[in-house]
């Protein structure tokens, strides 16, 4: 058996492999709750062959949301509707669903994803909704707004943040009670979390700003509330950034010194990304596993599992940063929606004995002449003449 195809344990729950799929934006809510888009999606992906599926983005709050189409958990009805998704789809899935948690902060209120058709093709970004259009007033740990064009947040006091370490409480629970198998917490991306860890956007004298120390205060609360609230055998992860890619933001030694204090608040594993805080961002070269030695530094020097991202694109490639000891898990996003039976393509690419279970049989590359062509390989890596 490959690394790669081998289970892996987090707390009380086993993958039965190392194979997740990111938690990736759709888009598509209704009023926040999980619809038919999401049946789709998350039951395929389900069957695609990875061992976890981590839904997107979802706030804890309506002013939370990166747009106004997000999932969200802070509603019965939301709670409902993710519970009911659970449901149908249990049946015939593979995998282990867990749920990603997170709070926009300065970073909300952004336009709809539907709007973005024409930007994107012209190399634009996300950009803000105003309130005349329909937007919501942002927060964060200081009054800095994320670009000149955006609004400046309101700085969070005491009685805010206790308010949102509580609803990242409550939105855990709420997904527990629905049913999702992991929770991961999104404090990447310049995300409100984020953006207290760094000293870009974190500008504060009080006790949550200035030293190391006091800029992770705010994150580690969150941590140890929702260790405290959720069942001892339910994991948390957290997402995290290995570097913030621009001038005095977050730093490699910064992410592994974080991750350790992650693991002491009984967090059970670290997703390493990066960038995102600011718009003055100088990317490193972009190639496959560009941003692995980040998950293979804090794994070794912060002694936590670490989930690898980052153009991660075959079972050969992710196999080998395994076996290299760079990591325990892979996250695979625009993999996916490119192909969404990754996790079976890779584990062909592998192993020579993979059964074929139920239509799949009619497609094993044993059994189907058509494979090889299709996929340039047959069984067990051996390329196509």
């Amino acid at each position: 058996m490959s690394q790669l195809f081998s289970p892996f344990t987090l707390r009380g729950l086993t993958l039965p492999n190392r194979i997740a799929v990111s938690p990736m934006c759709q888009y598509r809510s209704n009023s926040g709750a999980p619809g038919t888009w999401h049946r789709t999606w998350i039951g395929g992906m389900a069957q695609s062959g990875a061992g976890l599926v981590i839904l997107e983005a979802t706030a804890l709050a309506p002013e939370g949301r990166i747009g106004a189409d997000d999932l969200a958990l802070h509603t019965d009805e939301q709670e409902a509707a993710l519970r009911r998704l659970l449901s149908e789809i249990r049946p015939d899935r593979e995998a282990k669903i867990g749920i990603q948690l997170g709070h926009a902060g300065r970073k909300a209120s952004t336009r709809p994803a539907l709007d973005w058709a024409g930007t994107m093709a012209r190399g634009e970004t996300d950009a803000p909704l105003t309130l005349d259009a329909g937007g919501w007033p942002t927060v964060g740990p200081s009054p800095m707004a994320y670009d000149e064009h955006w609004a400046a947040p309101a700085e969070l006091d005491q009685a805010g943040l206790d308010r949102i370490r509580d609803a990242f409480v409550q939105a855990a629970c709420r997904a527990v009670r629905a049913g999702v198998d992991l929770i991961e917490i999104h404090a990447a991306h310049g995300y409100l979390l984020h953006a207290f860890v760094s000293p870009r956007s974190n500008t504060r004298t009080d006790a949550y700003g200035g030293s190391r120390e006091n800029r992770l205060r705010f994150p580690l609360e969150v941590a140890r509330a929702l260790r405290a609230a959720l069942p001892d055998s339910l994991p948390l992860g957290f997402r995290i950034n290995g570097a913030d890619w621009s001038p005095r933001g977050v730093t490699l030694d910064d992410a592994v010194a974080y991750a350790a204090a992650l693991k002491a608040e009984g967090v059970d594993y670290v997703t390493l990304s990066a960038g995102n805080n600011t718009p003055d961002v100088t990317l490193p070269p972009l190639g496959p596993g560009y941003m692995v030695h980040f998950a293979e530094r804090v794994r070794h020097e912060a002694g936590i599992p670490t989930m690898a991202v980052g153009m991660i694109l075959d079972g050969p490639q992710a196999e080998a940063i395994l076996a290299e000891g760079r990591a325990d898990l892979v996250a695979v996003g625009r993999g996916f929606i490119d192909d969404p039976k990754w996790g079976w393509h890779a584990r062909y690419a592998l192993e020579s004995d993979v059964p074929g279970v139920g239509l799949r049989a009619r497609v094993h590359p044993r059994r189907w002449p058509g494979y090889a062509p299709i996929h340039g390989q047959t069984p067990a890596g051996r390329r196509a003449s």
